[in-house]
């Protein structure tokens, strides 16, 4: 099992970064996103059921993030409007093959990606 993140960059403040996460080996029970800034704790972003039709968000990207996936594709997207100097991190895809309504957990999944870096300007 892999996930393979993608679609990090700098990016101005009020700019917009689409990022990738595709998996290969098994399809999930739930996809989530996660972001670590510098000397801070890994932190929830965005979670999607295996359908698509349920997400999640962290309070702090609510209305400016927006998590997908394509099915077809195994690959969840997110995708990051209206960006602040606050939301650089680096980014983490990951995925649960357990059933749980718990979703803001970094023990919540047991897949993790590698990692993208986000980082905007002021």
């Amino acid at each position: 099992v892999q996930l393979q993140a993608s679609g990090g960059g700098l990016v101005q403040a009020g700019g917009s970064l689409r990022l990738s996460c595709a998996a290969s080996g098994r399809t999930f029970s739930r996809n989530g996103w996660f972001r670590q800034a510098p000397g801070k704790e890994r932190e929830f972003v965005a979670a999607i059921t295996r359908s698509g039709d349920y997400t999640d968000y962290a309070d702090s990207v609510k209305g400016r993030f927006t998590i997908s996936k394509d099915n077809a594709k195994n690959t969840v997207f997110l995708q990051m409007n209206s960006l602040k100097p606050e939301d650089t991190a680096v980014y983490y895809c990951a995925a649960r093959t357990f059933y749980g309504t718990s979703v803001s957990f970094t023990s919540d999944y047991d897949y993790w990606g590698q990692g993208t870096q986000v980082t905007v300007s002021s």
